[in-house]
Order: structure tokens, then sequence, then C-alpha cells
């Protein structure tokens, strides 16, 4: 159990330093002038990297919750294979499309380094 809340603590930890490091490096650059260029560049590679990270992490694990979730239907029930099929590819697309959005603000993030 305290392995499980150490995790959560650093998974926390991790994000919150990923969502304020953008703030950060653009309150430099603006206290700053035009010396804090370095530290906007690396923040918004940084920023890119570890969102595509984390959102290819979190639509693996929906996509293999929601797809062990409709075998194991269609394994009990196999005549319901045909209504859970449809919902089951409309989800993964939903959920895949979270991960393709998070890929092209990360190409706006880069484009802007």
């Amino acid at each position: 159990m305290n392995r499980k809340k150490a995790l959560i603590r650093v998974a926390a930890l991790v994000g919150l330093f990923t969502l304020a490091l953008p703030a950060l490096v653009m309150a430099e650059e603006a206290a700053n002038g035009a010396g804090g260029d370095f530290l906007m560049k690396f923040g918004l590679a940084i920023g890119a990297g570890v969102g595509l990270g984390v959102a290819a992490f979190g639509g693996g694990l929906g996509q293999g919750k929601t797809a062990a979730a409709a075998l194991e239907g269609i394994a009990r029930n196999p005549g319901a294979a045909d209504k859970m099929f449809v919902p089951m590819i409309i989800g993964l697309a939903l959920i895949e499309s979270l991960v393709l959005y998070t890929f092209i603000i990360a190409i706006l993030l880069q484009a802007k380094i």
C-alpha cells in the first residue's frame, strides 16, 4: 500500500512539474527579455516530449482496458459480439483521437522552438 501511495505522489509531482514548467519558462522570458529564449525553448521541448509520453501511456492503458472488457464480454456471451463491436470501435477511436490531438499540439510546440 505504501508503494502505491509513493507511486501516486511521484506521478503527481511529475504532472505538476510538467504543467508548471511552461508557466515558469514564460515568466522567466518576460522578466529577462531575450535572455530567457533558451529556457523557453527548453520548456517547450520538455513539455512536448513529456506530453506525448503521458498521452501515449494513458491512451494505451485506455485502449487496453477497452479491448479487454469487450473481449471478456464477447467470451461470456458470444451472441452479443455484433452489439459490442461497434461501440468498442467508437470508444477506441475516441481514445486514439485524444492521443492524436496531443501529437498535433506537440508538433505545434516544436514549431515554436
